[in-house]
């Protein structure tokens, strides 16, 4: 079983949300839908602009909080080393 972590925004250089799922698919359209009260449907955080996979739940969890505690610049980094044109990634994984 894998496990991810992802990166929510509402736009390019917008609001980001980091989060992690065992089900990244799932965990976007909920997104998407608003289904979750809370940050993202407050910012319209939609857009899954960032993922990574990971064999278990505690090096998800591990990286999930390094990342939360990063600067900003260094998470627009990261997803502009992926995804420079900041497009919705969960398209290529449904």
């Amino acid at each position: 079983m894998a496990f991810f972590v992802y990166i929510m925004a509402n736009k390019p250089n917008g609001i980001l949300y980091t989060g992690m799922t065992d089900d990244i698919n799932r965990r976007a359209w909920m997104h998407r839908n608003h289904m979750l009260a809370g940050f993202t449907d407050k910012y319209n955080c939609e857009k899954l602009v960032w993922h990574e996979s990971h064999p278990s739940r505690e090096s998800a969890f591990i990286r999930e909080r390094c990342i939360k505690n990063w600067k900003r610049s260094w998470k627009i980094r990261l997803i502009e080393e992926l995804n420079p044109d900041w497009r919705d990634l969960a398209s290529e994984l449904l």
